[in-house]
C-alpha cells in the first residue's frame, strides 16, 4: 500500500492505533528554545477547542502585562541612569482620577437626584426643562 506525503509534511514511519505523530513546536522563552506538541485541532471536539481558546486568551493577557511591565522596568532603569524620572519628564496627574465634582443642581421632588453639570443631563432635569422650567430653578 502506497503511502500519499503532501509537500511540507513530515512522515513518520511510527503511528500508534493509526494517529498522527504530534508535531512539535519550538517556543523562544528566557532560558532558551523549547519544544512542545502541538495539540492537533482538527481532532479536537468544541468544547476542547472553547476551553484551548481560554486559556491562549489568558495566556496572551498575561504575556502583554509581563512585557509592559519589562518594558516600563527598562525605561525607568535608563532614566535612572541618566538622572532621571518618569514624573520629572512626562509629569501628567498619574494614574488615579480626578477629584470629586459638587453637584450643582438637584430635583426638588426627589433630594437625592443631583447632576454636577458636566456630561449629559439627566432625564429628571430634561424632563422639567421641557416642561417649560428654568436651568436656574434647580440650582444648588
Amino acid at each position: 500500500m502506497a503511502r500519499r506525503i503532501t509537500p511540507g509534511k513530515r512522515v513518520s514511519s511510527k503511528r500508534v492505533a493509526g494517529k498522527k505523530p504530534a508535531r512539535k513546536v519550538s517556543i523562544s522563552g528566557k532560558a532558551g528554545k523549547t519544544t512542545m506538541a502541538a495539540p492537533n485541532v482538527d481532532k479536537m471536539n468544541l468544547k476542547e477547542l472553547l476551553e484551548l481558546e481560554a486559556k491562549v486568551k489568558k495566556a496572551i493577557v498575561a504575556a502583554r502585562e509581563r512585557e509592559k511591565a519589562e518594558m516600563k522596568h527598562k525605561v525607568e532603569s535608563m532614566l535612572a541612569g541618566a538622572g532621571f524620572s518618569l514624573n520629572e519628564l512626562y509629569g501628567g496627574r498619574g494614574a488615579g482620577k480626578g477629584k470629586t465634582v459638587a453637584p450643582k443642581y438637584m430635583n426638588p421632588e426627589n433630594r437625592s437626584e443631583t447632576w454636577t453639570g458636566r456630561g449629559r443631563k439627566p432625564r429628571w432635569l430634561v424632563a422639567k426643562l421641557n416642561k417649560g422650567s428654568k436651568m436656574e430653578d434647580f440650582a444648588i
